[in-house]
């Protein structure tokens, strides 16, 4: 008897929105979580054949003296060239999609998360059953990202308009998880997503 498909949840949300927060949670719950920026800090671990592939792109410049990557010079360097964008996105994209797919097909919880910040935009939807969106109103994202990371508003603000506008990003999810409140109130909808995902599986 073949075995029966595993379900896969995608979760997504725009910076600040809590995602990270959300997924802690459904770990707790005994959910496995496949994190695509946690994949793709993996694949360029010093001696990886996908650094290898960007340091004969971009030379050995790129690389800092511990031999790991230079994240903020490569950042730099397709900031404003998109020929060198498109060409790391065809080193990194492969490889991140075989390593989520054999993290996802390796998972053993009853439904697992694949947590994305760009779900959509680099296309992994296909790869998932339902989405959960982690929302919030665009003023609590600038606040909390520019806490979190330091940075300026106008650099979040950038980043909020490079990503799907929250209305897209709702209009396409099948749960929202309201994260503009307290971290107990997270819990509660998290739990309720947890609810609503197990029932899909019955």
């Amino acid at each position: 008897m073949s075995q029966p498909k595993k379900l896969i949840i995608g979760i997504t949300g725009g910076i600040g929105s809590g995602k990270t927060a959300a997924t802690n949670i459904f770990q707790q719950l005994g959910i496995d979580v496949v994190d695509a920026d946690i994949v793709a800090r993996d694949i360029v671990k010093v001696g990886s054949p996908v650094l290898d592939l960007i340091v004969k792109q971009f030379g050995k410049g790129i690389i800092l003296a511990d031999g790991s990557l230079n994240r903020a010079m490569l950042r730099q360097q397709i900031f404003s060239d998109n020929a060198q964008k498109l060409a790391l996105n065809a080193i990194m994209h492969p490889a991140i999609r075989a390593e989520l797919l054999a993290q996802l097909d390796a998972a053993t919880s009853d439904y697992v998360l694949l947590s994305a910040p760009l779900l959509f935009e680099n296309g992994l939807e296909k790869y998932v059953d339902k989405v959960i969106v982690v929302d919030v109103d665009e003023s609590v994202q600038m606040r909390r990202a520019s806490d979190r990371d330091g940075v300026e508003p106008s650099q979040i603000e950038a980043i909020i308009n490079s990503q799907l506008s929250r209305h897209e990003r709702k209009n396409k999810a099948d749960f929202i998880i309201d994260n503009s409140g307290s971290l107990l109130m997270l819990n509660e909808q998290v739990k309720a997503a947890h609810i609503w995902a197990k029932n899909l599986i019955i």
